[in-house]
């Protein structure tokens, strides 16, 4: 389930300053993934999925480089 093209760094760069079009990139860059993750008993669910979500979103805006 590995996405084969990563995403450009200045799309990241931008998805930590908080711009909400990269931040909307890498979700969809990670939607598959996702999806995988959020199956149960052959459906997907929506909770699950959605905290997925904000836990990714939450990650994007707390990395730093500077470590």
């Amino acid at each position: 389930m590995r996405n084969k093209k990563l995403i450009p760094f200045e799309v990241i760069e931008k998805a930590v300053a908080g711009e909400p079009e990269a931040v909307d990139a890498v979700l969809r860059h990670y939607t598959t993934y996702i999806k995988y993750l959020s199956m149960h008993k052959g459906h997907i669910n929506d909770d699950t999925q959605d905290r997925l979500k904000a836990k990714l979103i939450e990650a994007i805006l707390k990395f730093r480089f500077d470590r």
